[in-house]
């Protein structure tokens, strides 16, 4: 147990030396990562249901060659692509966020350096330390959290893009 609180320590440590944007990019990476958790749920579990569903319901239909016909397999299609790409445009805008606030970062960091050389000097070199580590912190953090979510992002959107694609092949309009 006492492990859990070194670690806690280590965090809160972290996010002192990073500044007040570190805590805004951990909030941001926290919301794209449950965000991604509940896409792989999705994928997991409901788009499935969905999927049959709508295919149940196409095969269903006596008539599938007319034109009514085609807009409804269009609007099926239209409604299972919404749901299943769902937050993805948000993780994207998450990941594209991370950087930019780690530049934030850096730039609070050195607004902060600068402070300090203006009020005591070039000379000192402890006094600059904390705006060094609050510019350079902030930058690896959303970098990092950026390079954590690019993959399952991409990931997330060429699955969508599948399964799509799937359900339209699997949609004839013959009968």
């Amino acid at each position: 147990m006492y492990w859990l609180y070194d670690s806690w320590d280590a965090i809160i440590d972290f996010l002192y030396l990073g500044g007040n944007v570190l805590r805004w990019i951990a909030v941001t990476i926290f919301l794209m990562w449950v965000l991604i958790l509940e896409r792989l749920m999705y994928f997991r579990s409901t788009m499935a249901e969905l999927a049959t569903d709508i295919r149940s319901n196409w095969e269903a239909r006596n008539e599938r060659r007319s034109w009514h016909a085609h807009q409804i397999r269009e609007g099926m299609i239209s409604r299972f692509e919404m749901a299943t790409n769902g937050s993805i445009p948000m993780i994207q805008t998450l990941v594209a966020l991370c950087p930019l606030l780690g530049l934030l970062g850096t730039v609070t960091g050195m607004i902060k350096v600068f402070e300090v050389m203006a009020v005591s000097g070039s000379g000192n070199v402890r006094a600059m330390a904390a705006g060094v580590s609050q510019a350079t912190v902030p930058t690896m953090a959303g970098m990092v959290g950026a390079l954590s979510g690019v993959l399952l992002v991409t990931l997330l959107t060429r699955r969508a893009a599948r399964e799509v694609e799937f359900l339209e092949d699997s949609l004839t309009m013959d009968h």
